[in-house]
Order: C-alpha cells, then structure tokens, then sequence
C-alpha cells in the first residue's frame, strides 16, 4: 500500500480508503458480521483512512462500524465522518445540530475524536447558512477537541470553491470527478495545492455506472453517460477484463491525488481492490476504455441549488 500526506493536515493516507456507506446496508442487504470482518480486513491490509456519515442506512453505518473499530488501537486508522445531512431530503446545517451531531457520531463510533469532520453534502442549502452556521461549529468542535480536522464534501466542484473562497478548510471530499469518464476533478487540483488542502476523492467507479452489474434506478447520470460506460464494461469483459479493476487502478494512479475511497461489505472485494492498486495498469485496455469514453469525458449531472452548478473563478 502507497502512502501520501493529506494537505497541510501531517496526515499520511493510504492510497486507497475505505467508504463504510456499504455497512449501512445502502447498496444491498448486509450481514453486521461480514460488515465487520471486511474492516479489519482493510486495515489489516494497509489502509489507514475510514469514511463514514450519518446519513448512511440512517446511522446503520456508523453503528456497524462502531463495533468493528473498537477492536482495533486506535491509531491504526483515520477516522472522518460526516455531519448536515441525515435522510434524503433532511438537512440541518445549524451551528447547534452540527455540534449534536458530532456527539451522537462519537457514541455510534465508540471513540472520543474523529479525525476529520465532513459537512455533507452542502449543495443543497443556501450557503449562507453553512457559513453562518456550521462553519462555526467546526471551530467550536476543534476547541472542544472533539475533531481534528474539517472540510466539506459535495458533487459540484464549485462547492469546494464557493468553501475555500469564504474561509480555510483542512479537507475537501469529492466523488465522482475522478474516473475513467470524469477526471474535471483535475481543474480543482492547482486551488487545493495552493492552499494545501487534503483531498478525499471517492467513488472511482462513478456509483456503479463502471461496473459489471446493472446500475441503480436512482442514478442521476443521463442516457447517454449510461450507455458509454456500459459499453465500455462489455468491450473489458469482452477482453477477459474487469472495468472495476481498471478505474480502482486509474484513479489510485495519480499522486496528486491523495487517498480514494471505495466501499464494500465483503472481506473478499476489499481484498481484491487492495491487490489491484499494487498490479501494473493494463495501458492498451486503459486507452481503448478511455477512447470509448471520450464522448462522454467530464459530463456529470446537476446536484443540489443552482449556485453550486455554476464554477466560480478563484
């Protein structure tokens, strides 16, 4: 396992972390047991970095978690987690519920710190409340000592824009920008080294349109991005291939991105996805994928309030 140092935080990250929104049951039924087996494997294999939120399986996740991390030192990993968002369309960005929420987080995750604190999904709130509210909870928290670390995660990238031009963040977490069909996460990259903020990139089977099984009706990605990415998962299968194998290895590639995220509850995929960082990329598969692909490279899709899909200059 690959290690690189997360912004100005002194945090060293596996290059490969572990996404626990599987553990609140939140792509299938998941077994608590398995849940936790497949977190000791990952640690047990290298990485270092743990992501989690409320919001998955509606605190699910950080429960099943909670049990599997109290059998672990805890300087073995990073932990962050998330706060404001807590159901599908519930959002709280008050300086109060993020001071609540943090506690309610330490006691599902049975610990006394988390080590970095996400605001979830920030796009769909005005800004004006994440900046008169949870901004200042985020202080307050690190006085209190109860994070060490913040930052804000989101789809559109002028989230973290909007974030960084307002005030300092230790961490951002993006998804879905760094892929085989989407790599715009690139255009972020010179702002973030400027002020030498972390970055958590997730997702590098963009939510499962780079996969082998069929993807979810509620995948907010149009027609045409479906399609690409669906002939692209045939053309490697075709070829004795995995595209899971592939993006894990793309988007783990690139040093300048620090650590990326991917979720699981099954000991075996965690493990597979750890090997696959350490194997050679498959450079001609990687170039007839991305020519596949190239109609579709950076298209995404709207999320949350309109002034978080326009880019803002910096």
């Amino acid at each position: 396992m690959k290690y690189r140092k997360l912004g100005k935080t002194g945090l060293e990250v596996s290059a490969l972390s572990f996404g626990a929104s599987s553990l609140g049951s939140v792509f299938r039924e998941t077994d608590e047991a398995e849940s936790i087996r497949t977190v000791h494997t990952a640690v047990d294999m290298g990485i270092n970095l743990i992501d989690v939120s409320p919001y998955y399986g509606l605190t699910k996740a950080e429960t099943v978690l909670g049990k599997a991390i109290t059998e672990i030192a805890r300087d073995r990993f990073i932990l962050t987690t998330k706060a404001g968002r807590y159901g599908e369309d519930e959002f709280d960005f008050s300086e109060q519920r993020i001071i609540r929420s943090v506690d309610e987080s330490l006691a599902r995750l049975q610990t006394d710190y988390i080590d970095i604190l996400f605001l979830h999904d920030i796009e769909f709130v005005p800004f004006e409340q994440v900046a008169e509210g949870a901004f200042l909870a985020l202080d307050k928290l690190k006085q209190q000592g109860k994070i060490r670390y913040s930052g804000v995660s989101g789809l559109p990238l002028a989230v973290f824009e909007k974030s960084l031009a307002y005030t300092e963040l230790d961490a951002v977490l993006s998804y879905c920008h760094y892929s085989l069909n989407d790599t715009s996460l690139l255009e972020l990259l010179p702002l973030l080294e400027q002020k030498q903020v972390g970055l958590v990139s997730a997702s590098p089977l963009s939510m499962g349109l780079l996969g082998n099984r069929a993807v979810a009706s509620w995948h907010p990605a149009g027609e045409q991005i479906r399609a690409l990415c669906a002939k692209a998962a045939e053309y490697c299968a075709a070829k004795g291939e995995d595209i899971a194998k592939l993006a894990v290895q793309f988007a783990t590639a690139n040093e300048r991105i620090p650590t990326t995220l991917v979720s699981t509850a099954n000991p075996a995929n965690i493990r597979k996805n750890i090997e696959w960082t350490d194997e050679p990329i498959n450079e001609q598969l990687l170039r007839e994928v991305l020519a596949i692909l190239e109609p579709i490279h950076n298209l995404s899709w709207k999320s949350g309030r309109e002034e978080y899909n326009t880019r803002i200059d910096v």
